[in-house]
């Protein structure tokens, strides 16, 4: 069996400066603690770099003549610039691991920002665990650069450059040559850095993927359990963790091939500069002193040679992290506030639908120019046959997703005019299997209107039948739930759920089978929270049971995304047409039983 678990997503962005950039951007509100840091940094790299002279000169000049007194004053500078060196590169490991944290938080708050705005339909798409591992597992990977990585490349640089600086002037032939391995370098670097990226990318794929099928799995678990499904999830989970193995394995053949490799120039280097030393120093071309001095430079330069080889591999690894956030951070949302949008005034509840279209897929209409005039506190049921449209319509009310042709209007108001915020805090949403946060009842309950008193919490729970049942839990309004709500059944989900809508106070309702799946004393509880919600508010009821909507005003019958028939439950029933024809099956079916 082959799933969306074994297809990688597609990222085509290039490792380019603007992505660098991008990156660095992130940066820009710590302006003043990166230049603190590079300026501990120079400090460091100064009082580490003139220690090699300090030695030299003791060496050449003060050993030489035994000046005792330039000897203990050259030992002390050497001493006190150590200490100073330490000093300054712990400071500037604190400043930039506080600050690389910061990033990190700054980066996590503005992905999760972007995902909680962005449309119904990428989610529709987009397993949840692709999502997750990108905001959790691939900002992770960004850590070391920013933690350290790009102050230690300004760091590393400057070491690099300063102790040429120095090789220079201590001896210009001995530079020559030690520079010469550069070019070899640059070369190696050069062919092997798209094939580095293009292996991770590989990886973060194989990884996305198996997280999503590690999400679905556990939040599935029941389903799998109840179907012995265990040994055919074992094989595809063993499926897709191989794919991450040999990807992981791959990438990591090429990484441990580049590192050696630049040893191997580097040693290249030192035997250049020892071969070509030794025939100086027997010409009295250079001093001891010198040569001692250079060969520490040579140890400095290519120190950071090695370090910069080893954060370009982690560049590489972090790049391919960051192309993927990035890409979802440039998903754009298809339901966004227009320039012009305004905040809805106060809502009577008059919905419009006019001429309304959609598709979910370009060239299967699911609704079919629907005209649809609700009065304020009107009460209606959307029945019909599954996939006839009836969420649907309520779906394009809330604005989750936008008509393809006609509008829909709210007291006048064409909602793609109003904010979203505005319009979706005016409309209470009830779903069949509603979602519970983990927290306390009473923060399930609050989650609208988070302002609420606890007794308005007790007066919403108390109208929806939902107080008797929360103070006989150990902790009453506190009583701590789990996720989902798992120690809750359907029917006490159900009622928290009500008592939140009920306190957010909606001026339209829409409630999708919320009576669905649950025992007869429940469904009486829930009718008469039901009517409580009802009572002055525009409502759209969907649902299976038609023996529910029995007292609502109106009932629409919809077809194959068309309105079919509408009136109320007897007006219909004496047609005898659609509705009868559903009415006497749901009929028979429950005398049947």
């Amino acid at each position: 069996m082959r799933n969306n678990y074994m297809v990688d997503e597609k990222v085509t962005s290039e490792l380019n400066m603007n992505q660098i950039r991008r990156l660095a951007s992130f940066l820009k509100p710590y302006k003043k603690e990166v230049c603190l840091t590079v300026l501990f940094m120079i400090i460091a790299t100064v009082t580490e770099l003139i220690g090699p002279y300090l030695l030299q000169n003791a060496v050449d000049n003060y050993i030489p003549n035994k000046n005792i007194k330039f000897l203990v004053i050259c030992a002390v500078a050497y001493l006190v610039s150590a200490f100073a060196c330490y000093i300054f590169s712990r400071l500037k490991i604190q400043l930039a691991s506080r600050t690389g944290q910061n990033v990190l938080y700054d980066m996590r708050t503005q992905v999760f920002s972007h995902v909680q705005n962005l449309s119904l339909s990428y989610f529709d798409n987009t397993s949840a665990g692709k999502i997750i591992v990108r905001i959790v597992n691939d900002i992770n990977r960004l850590d070391g650069l920013f933690t350290d990585g790009i102050i230690n490349v300004i760091t590393e640089v400057s070491v690099l450059v300063m102790s040429a600086a120095f090789m220079i002037a201590i001896h210009p032939k001995l530079a020559l040559i030690t520079l010469t391995t550069v070019p070899v370098f640059s070369t190696l670097l050069f062919l092997t850095r798209n094939y580095i990226r293009d292996k991770w990318r590989v990886v973060r794929a194989k990884i996305s993927n198996l997280n999503a099928y590690l999400h679905e799995n556990i939040t599935g678990m029941k389903v799998i359990q109840a179907f012995v499904r265990q040994k055919e999830n074992s094989r595809i989970f063993h499926e897709i963790l191989d794919d991450v193995f040999n990807s992981w394995m791959d990438a990591i053949k090429l990484n441990s091939a580049f590192g050696p490799s630049i040893q191997v120039v580097t040693v290249l280097g030192s035997i250049l500069i020892y071969w070509f030393g030794v025939r100086f120093l027997r010409t009295n071309s250079v001093t001891v002193g010198v040569l001692i001095a250079f060969t520490s430079y040579l140890s400095h330069f290519w120190r950071p040679v090695n370090t910069l080889s080893g954060f370009y591999n982690d560049l590489l690894v972090a790049m391919a992290s960051s192309e993927r956030v990035f890409e979802l951070l440039d998903t754009k949302p298809d339901i966004v506030d227009t320039p012009d949008s305004y905040e809805l005034p106060m809502v009577e509840g008059n919905i419009v639908f006019k001429n309304v279209t959609f598709e979910y897929e370009k060239g299967r209409k699911v609704l079919k120019n629907i005209n649809l005039e609700v009065k304020a506190g009107e009460s209606i049921a959307l029945v019909g046959e599954t996939g006839s449209g009836k969420t649907t319509i309520t779906n394009l009310l809330a604005r989750f997703y936008d008509v393809e042709d006609g509008s829909i209007l709210i007291d006048g108001h064409d909602i793609k005019k109003i904010k979203l915020s505005s319009l979706r805090s005016n409309i209470g949403i009830m779903m069949q299997d509603p979602f519970i946060f983990s927290g306390t009842v009473l923060e399930n309950i609050k989650y609208g209107k988070p302002d609420a008193t606890f007794d308005e919490v007790v007066a919403a729970a108390k109208a929806v039948n939902a107080h008797d049942f929360i103070m006989k839990m150990e902790q009453g309004y506190d009583t701590q739930l789990r996720e989902r709500g798992s120690r809750l059944s359907i029917g006490e989900r159900q009622l928290i759920a009500f008592a939140r809508v009920l306190l957010a106070d909606p001026a339209v309702l829409i409630l999708d089978e919320a009576t669905a799946s649950i025992d007869t004393h429940t469904e009486m509880l829930v009718q008469e929270a039901i009517e409580e919600l009802l009572k002055g508010r525009t409502s759209f009821v969907i649902a299976h049971r038609l023996s529910t909507i029995r007292n609502v005003d109106r009932i629409l019958v919809i077809d194959n995304g068309e309105i079919v028939e509408e009136g109320t439950h007897e007006e219909l029933l004496r047609r005898r047409n659609a509705y009868f024809n559903l009415y006497k099956v749901q009929y028979s079916a429950l005398k049947a039983v």
